[in-house]
């Protein structure tokens, strides 16, 4: 698995995984199962029945993008496009199937640091977010940026073209500077609106 992921983008590490020592695999092996462990903890309601953890995520999206790109809204709405036909594998798959292996370690270590930082700043007597729910959010808000980075040019689609285009992003390409951008930009906006309602509305 590692091996063969290990040299599918140029810029990521390649790694010998027989050359590592077995204490080292050990120890990453441990840390993986923590970290995943982790932010499947914090989304066990996006798979129990009727799904109500997705379908709140797909709804705040609808919400962040009408208030951040209401041309974008409006379109897709128009067209006759509803967020769950495209939004539901984004935060049923955590974005795995949008994005490479290297691109999706990189977002997840991020929502885990925000999620940490969070947590550090509640138990110290701060107003930050929950640690569980941080990782919710800031995904939300990465799909949001994730949406309207082809605003542009999903303002010129027709239903099918639109369809065709949201369920095959074009991120085959993609490289650290992307995500960074996306990663940057998701968490702008979720300063600027998470804890501000009235600004969505």
């Amino acid at each position: 698995f590692a091996s063969g992921a290990s040299n599918a983008k140029q810029g990521e590490a390649t790694v010998d995984i027989a050359k590592v020592p077995s204490e080292v695999l050990a120890a990453v092996e441990a840390d993986t199962y923590w970290c995943l462990s982790r932010l499947l903890d914090t989304i066990q309601d996006n798979y129990t029945f009727a799904q109500p953890g997705i379908q709140r995520m797909v709804f705040r999206l609808k919400e962040i993008v009408q208030r951040i790109d209401r041309p974008l809204h409006n379109h897709l709405t128009a067209q006759g496009i509803h967020f769950i036909q495209f939004a539901f594998r984004w935060m049923n798959c955590l974005l795995m199937r949008e994005l490479g292996l290297g691109m999706i370690t990189r977002i997840w270590d991020t929502y885990l640091a925000e999620g940490a930082a969070d947590l550090d700043s509640t138990s110290a007597g701060g107003s930050g977010t929950p640690s569980g729910e941080s990782f919710v959010v800031l995904h939300v808000y990465v799909c949001a940026a994730l949406l309207i980075r082809w605003s542009d040019k999903l303002q010129q689609m027709q239903f099918q073209e639109l369809v065709m285009f949201l369920q095959h992003l074009p991120t085959s390409e993609w490289g650290t500077n992307d995500i960074e951008e996306m990663l940057s930009q998701a968490y702008l906006w979720k300063q600027l609106y998470h804890n501000s309602q009235a600004h969505l509305q």
